[in-house]
This record gives structure tokens, C-alpha cells and sequence, in this order.
């Protein structure tokens, strides 16, 4: 039998593959050992029946001691894609530590936004996206979408490598956009300090940076050089509002930061 090429994974839910995938995949089978099948939430209509699904159905599994004791143990978590220093910025972010911070992030996919049009509620309860006309997708999956897409893929190039070193190379000036995601909650004060020297050189009057962190709280003040900062401003109230609507609800930040002109 010839072995399976990496492209059929999108043949079998390629979502269900990675860390992100075997961590919900996780979470799915400590749910049913105690009894809980987390898609019945997928069966809410409104904010009201997802909150009474919530806490009759998911609450009640974070006071189980089978549940309580493995949210204790950091390397249940680090094979579940939390490294050790996002895993201390969460423990950090509540009195009571991680299982309290984990319990108000699943509250709050559960029951902040409107289930039917969210599609990262979708995968987290369901292992998959809704299907019909009318189903909540990424903007990249959606039909309207492709044919702009295809008529764009040219455009697109793919580096397999450091971000800090492809900066490097490139010209000063030279960019407008970054997307970091949560990538500096794993960097120390070295790899922040080279990778926003050349964010800087290389940025564009005006230019923009977002990225998400797993606390509540700012970064990069006390750690990236002040002289490096200090080109940039960081909007702090847009930054709030943003996080606010983050449906993904998985983080406990977002930021965006704006190069001086």
C-alpha cells in the first residue's frame, strides 16, 4: 500500500491533525470519560441555551480530580502545544491558577459570542465546520472567496525559516504588516530584542504590528530595548476592544502596535 501523501490530509480533516488538533482531541476524550459529549453544544440556538448547555454540561468537568490533577501537571499540557512559557503566563494570570484561567477561556467560547457564527466553536466542539450554505467558515474557505483567491495565489511566497533572519535580508523600510501570532510568549530577551531590530528596520512609516499573548498583560515593556520601543506606539484601547472580539477566545491578549511617522 504506498504510503499517504502529506496533501490527502485535507481529504480527512486536516484540522484534526497537528498540536491545536490533538489538543482538542484530548479535551474531547477526558469530556466523554466523565460523561460529557462537548457537541451538544453545538445544538444551542441562543446565548441563553449556550450558557445552560455550559453549565450543566463542561463546568462541571473542571471540578473533577482527574481533571483537577492533570491541569497541575505543566507536562500534561506541553505536549498539548502550551510550552513552558506560555504555560507560566497562564498559571500566572489568575489567583487560582490554570484550571481557573482554562475554565474562563472555555466559558467564554461557550457562551460570549453567538455559537451558530462561530466557526472556532465549531472545531472546538465539533472536530469540524458546520456544513450548508449557511454554515460559519473562515473567510479563506468561504465560496464567494476563492475565485479571488485563486486569481491572487501568485502572489504568495512561503519561507521555511527564522522570521528575524528573513527580515535580515531584507531592505530597510520595506514593510508595512506583521503578524506575529503568539509566537514571542516562547521567545527570551535575546530572540525579542533581534527579532524587533530588524521589525523596526525594516517597518514603514505607519506600519503595523498585532500579536496575541496567552496573559492578560503587555510583553514587551522592561524586556525589547526602550530605544527600540520608543519608535512605536502601542494603541492600547483599540488593542483591548480587538481581544474583546477575538472569538477564538484561546488567548488572553491582543496587541497592536503603530511605527511612529
Amino acid at each position: 500500500m504506498p504510503p499517504r501523501r502529506r496533501i490527502d490530509l485535507f481529504a480527512r480533516n486536516v484540522y484534526r491533525f497537528g498540536l491545536l488538533g490533538h489538543c482538542i482531541a484530548a479535551g474531547h476524550a477526558l469530556a466523554r470519560l466523565h460523561g460529557c459529549d462537548p457537541r451538544v453544544m453545538l445544538s444551542a440556538r441562543t446565548r441563553v441555551e449556550q450558557r445552560e448547555l455550559f453549565e450543566r454540561h463542561l463546568a462541571p468537568i473542571f471540578d473533577k480530580p482527574l481533571v483537577r490533577w492533570l491541569m497541575r501537571q505543566p507536562a500534561s499540557l506541553y505536549g498539548l502545544g502550551i510550552p513552558p512559557a506560555q504555560y507560566r503566563a497562564l498559571a500566572g494570570d489568575s489567583e487560582n491558577g490554570i484550571a481557573t484561567v482554562l475554565r474562563q477561556r472555555l466559558e467564554r467560547l461557550a457562551c460570549d459570542f453567538d455559537i451558530v457564527d462561530n466557526y472556532f466553536a465549531a472545531q472546538a466542539f465539533g472536530r469540524r465546520y458546520a456544513g450548508g450554505e449557511a454554515a460559519s467558515l473562515p473567510p479563506y474557505l468561504q465560496r464567494g472567496h476563492f475565485e479571488p483567491l485563486r486569481a491572487r495565489a501568485d502572489r504568495v511566497s512561503f519561507i521555511h525559516g527564522s522570521l528575524t533572519h528573513m527580515l535580515g535580508d531584507a531592505p530597510a523600510s520595506s514593510f508595512d504588516a506583521y503578524a506575529l501570532l503568539d509566537a514571542q510568549d516562547w521567545m527570551n530577551d535575546y530572540d525579542l530584542n533581534a527579532l524587533w531590530t530588524q521589525i523596526s528596520r525594516t517597518a514603514r512609516p505607519g506600519a503595523r504590528v498585532i500579536f496575541r499573548t496567552a496573559a492578560d498583560e503587555r510583553l514587551l515593556p522592561g524586556r525589547v530595548a526602550a530605544d527600540t520601543l520608543g519608535g512605536w506606539a502601542y494603541r492600547e484601547a483599540q488593542s483591548r476592544e480587538l481581544g474583546r472580539r477575538d472569538r477564538s477566545s484561546i488567548y488572553g491578549a491582543f496587541h497592536l502596535y503603530e511605527r511612529a511617522a
